[in-house]
């Protein structure tokens, strides 16, 4: 069994929990309130300026040009059909940009985006590739099952956040990343498998953040 699905099948139960988390389940159907959608979008936000670093720090630890590939089609679309979504969410959830340029981090978010990065400088390139497969892994997989499942509604917002993350483009990076972590040489796998941990940890943190609502003492 390839190790990225070792890496998987250890964690199932905290995997399952991060995607069927409430917010997700509530997303898909609908229902999710909109001042938690607002929350999630404004640190997710403030997170997407952490992965664009993150990735281009995998362009530069790539072993060669074909291994760094992947990550060129991955960023075109964080920096560019991503960014330009959360505009029009922005927009249309009626947040002004003064609200998202001061915009501070939550707790949670502060600590994922810091723990991605420092992975990012002193990790390897299969570490890094780790964490990117947990954090598009879990995305790519409750889009692509609420859009299994025909769920789909008429909270536009909602709708374009499940489309773009069931999109075949992202499944390819997620099929790269996988193989890269496959490719961790056996030396290097308990620390490849702590990064995975550690980033599915926080997924379901973040999840958590957003619906229940996060702040500093």
């Amino acid at each position: 069994m390839p190790f990225s699905d070792d890496l998987r099948n250890a964690h199932h139960d905290l995997w399952e929990r991060v995607v069927a988390h409430p917010f997700v389940q509530e997303m898909g159907d609908g229902s999710l309130p909109e001042e938690k959608f607002r929350r999630y979008f404004l640190q997710d936000y403030l997170f997407l300026g952490a992965l664009a670093k993150v990735v281009a720090l995998a362009v530069t630890k790539a072993p060669s040009l074909e291994a760094a590939r992947p990550f060129s089609p991955f960023l075109h679309t964080l920096l560019n059909a991503e960014n330009a979504l959360f505009f029009r969410a922005f927009a249309a959830l009626g947040v002004p940009p003064q609200e998202y340029q001061s915009a501070q981090p939550t707790p949670t978010g502060l600590g994922m985006a810091h723990f991605l990065l420092a992975t990012a400088y002193d990790g390897t390139f299969q570490e890094i590739a780790a964490a990117l497969l947990v954090t598009e892994w879990t995305y790519y997989d409750w889009a692509t099952r609420l859009a299994r499942a025909g769920k789909r509604h008429q909270q536009h917002m909602y709708q374009e956040w499940i489309d773009i993350h069931a999109a075949e483009e992202l499944g390819e990076f997620v099929a790269a990343m996988r193989r890269i972590v496959d490719g961790a040489p056996r030396s290097s796998q308990a620390r490849v498998a702590a990064v995975f941990r550690t980033a599915l940890r926080y997924e379901y943190l973040f999840w958590d953040m957003a619906y229940n609502g996060e702040g500093w003492p």
